[in-house]
């Protein structure tokens, strides 16, 4: 591969630099024609812009035109960005600064599918001003290379970027097997941490107290907190220094919601985790180190939400932390991060405004990163002086807030009376009453599914005139330990009830057109709209599902699978189902096995280069219902693994998704 450095001279285009008091809402009127469908999964134009920790310097990804993303940096107070790096047959992928001089990055292609991937990401290094470049990490999945033309060894090309130190050249990497095994072996790997100096390569391992899966480590280097796993048990592990041995804080059983997980590691070696502490909700605590006990009063508790998010500190204190409610915010705890944001917020009035500082400011530049439900990231220099906003770049210019639909949560009981939460987005200028409806379901399903953000799927099925809802259905993450619990061992039981309510809802508010109602998912949203034609075929009149499980046994039966052999024993059972306990329960609630049920229109899309959920899952119940349903699309893309990385196949799908409800749901 070819490494291209500092070119001078090099600038970002005009449009990405300029100065802005206001950033709000136009008034050009648009042609009534909506955006393309290429326009909402076009790659993000800007993204992944950093201030280095001095706060002098702003790095950034910006793609060259019809050519790969590179790396740019310029000086906050000229805003003249320069190319630092960039490849001849690769894009940048991601970047980290090391310290105030020195940065490290690593390399993808994402014009290539996952099944056409043939080598990792690698990770280099280099200085500010382009000197002193180093490859740190190999691409290729082969034995460790020997560079005999630096003298020292490169890294395997199962090692990632994991924490930076500052004020040194050295950072943390993460490391699994020695040997790339890809889906071999499906044990967990302990995941090792190596301090490797960009400078020179070496590297040295830290001691792991056991089959490590998590550490934290603190901004002085010093690694405070490990979580270990052996069988279904989790352990957390604490040490005060580098050099001290470490020491057992708990052990609890990884499932059963009574333990707690390190959150951040403070300067003076405070450990803050997250944990439910006997509550339903998980907050964020202070861990008493000296008792071995989770402090009794949480430092941010919320109502209605678990909390999840990220403390923001420079090196001389915590200034706030930031996290998601219906949407994103941030709460200072310092008065002048506070009218900082405030200034922001004034400026920018229509949008969420996360504000991210500097490490050891050395100037009044911050770095906000702007967005909305109907605006994608803008990126912003604010500089706190003179309170002038610079905007970095847009990461989809071509997305015109003024022609996007307004999201908002909604709340709605299920047939059981538990309350479930759900993202509800409007098409604009559509009307309010009787419109066709998407149920968008969301993957995992263990996981939060939804955020008050730009979302392009659901924005493009609004934009085609589609009332898009998302449900929270039971099993969801982030609205407490009761709403995840209970769904436990209902796939297409009461997690689907709770998709089928949320329709139901939108029928009764007067919303949706009680014939004209589509459901769609993908992995696990894909599996609930297939159970959903098939336990509510009255209220679905159509379904479209990519990359979905259509049958639990096959995540048992099929070996070809990223699932680890962990997982398999302890979390499948307990929270999906057990292959021979509830076999009846997982024939009766299989798609597969009940395809003969589902009469509607169906378009079913698949990668074949999917290890999530294997091919197998979409050709075995392809041929099964086309056997009784003609009104069946199929569509295969075998360089596609578990979803869309091609932007060629994510507008082909689309495109066929926009004929597929045009036809079904959307004329009266």
């Amino acid at each position: 591969m070819f490494f291209r450095t500092l070119q001078k001279g090099w600038r970002l285009p005009l449009a990405l630099i300029f100065s802005v008091f206001v950033f709000g809402t136009s008034n050009i009127a648009y042609a009534a024609s909506p955006p393309s469908v290429q326009s909402f999964f076009e790659h993000s134009a800007f993204s992944s812009a950093q201030l280095s920790p001095n706060g002098r310097y702003v790095a950034m990804l910006v793609p060259a035109k019809g050519g790969y993303v590179r790396l740019g940096v310029m000086d906050v107070t000229q805003p003249t960005p320069k190319v630092l790096a960039s490849f001849d047959d690769a894009d940048i992928s991601q970047f980290h600064w090391v310290n105030n001089d020195r940065l490290v990055f690593e390399a993808g292609d994402r014009s290539v599918g996952v099944g056409d991937q043939h080598q990792g990401s690698g990770l280099y290094a280099i200085n500010r001003d382009g000197t002193e470049f180093r490859q740190l990490v190999e691409r290729s999945f082969q034995l460790l290379a020997v560079r005999s033309s630096t003298i020292h060894t490169i890294l395997p090309a199962n090692t990632f970027y994991c924490a930076s130190i500052y004020d040194s050249d050295d950072i943390y990497v993460c490391q699994f097997d020695t040997n790339y095994s890809g889906m071999k072996s499906r044990k967990i790997q302990a995941e090792n941490l190596l301090r490797l100096n960009t400078k020179t390569g070496r590297y040295t391992t830290v001691e792991r107290p056991g089959v490590t899966t998590g550490w934290a480590v603190d901004r002085k280097g010093e690694v405070r907190a490990a979580v270990t796993l052996d069988g279904d048990m989790e352990s957390v592990f604490y040490r005060a220094s580098n050099h001290e041995k470490w020491r057992k804080l708990a052990e609890f059983n990884a499932y059963d919601g009574t333990g707690f997980a390190p959150s951040f590691a403070g300067p003076d070696g405070a450990l803050y985790v997250t944990g439910r502490n006997g509550a339903d909700k998980t907050s964020l605590y202070l861990y008493d180190l000296k008792k071995n006990s989770i402090d009794p009063e949480p430092l941010v508790s919320l109502k209605d939400y678990d909390f999840s998010g990220s403390i923001v500190s420079n090196d001389k204190k915590i200034l706030g932390v930031r996290f998601e409610t219906d949407a994103n915010d941030t709460k200072w705890f310092d008065p002048e991060m506070q009218a900082i944001q405030k200034s922001v917020n004034d400026l920018l009035p229509s949008t969420v405004n996360q504000i991210s500082v500097p490490y050891h400011p050395e100037t009044p530049f911050v770095l906000v990163q702007s967005f909305s439900d109907v605006q994608p990231v803008v990126s912003f220099l604010y500089d706190t002086a003179s309170k002038k906003l610079t905007m970095l770049g847009d990461s989809m210019p071509q997305i015109k807030a003024e022609q996007m639909s307004t999201k908002d949560m909604v709340r709605y009981k299920a047939r059981d009376g538990l309350e479930i939460p759900a993202y509800l987005t409007m098409p604009k200028g559509a009307g309010k009453k009787n419109l066709p409806m998407v149920v968008l379901v969301h993957g995992g399903p263990y996981v939060r599914g939804g955020s008050w953000n730009w979302n392009r799927e659901a924005q493009f099925l609004a934009s085609r005139g589609y009332v898009v809802l998302e449900p929270e259905y039971r099993g969801s993450t982030g609205f407490g330990w009761k709403h995840f619990k209970a769904g436990w061992k209902q796939w297409g039981l009461a997690m689907q009830d709770d998709v089928a309510d949320g329709a139901k809802w939108a029928i009764a508010q007067g919303i949706a057109d009680p014939k004209r109602i589509c459901i769609a998912g993908a992995s696990y949203g894909g599996y609930a709209a297939l159970m959903g034609l098939i336990n509510d075929p009255g209220l679905y009149r159509c379904g479209f599902e990519w990359v979905g499980v259509t049958d639990i046994n096959l995540m048992y039966d099929v070996s070809w699978n990223d699932t680890s052999n962990e997982y398999m024993k302890y979390g499948l059972p307990l929270l999906v189902g057990d292959q021979d306990k509830d076999a009846a329960q997982l024939k009766a609630t299989s798609p597969l096995a009940n395809a003969a049920r589902i009469k509607q229109p169906m378009l079913l899309a698949y990668g074949g280069s999917d290890a999530r959920v294997p091919l197998v899952h979409g050709t075995k119940f392809r041929d099964a219902v086309k056997a009784t349903n003609s009104n069946v699309e199929w569509v295969e893309y075998p360089e596609e693994g578990h979803g869309w990385r091609l932007e060629k196949n994510n507008v082909d799908f689309w495109t066929r998704v926009e004929k597929f409800l045009d036809k079904n749901i959307g004329k009266q």
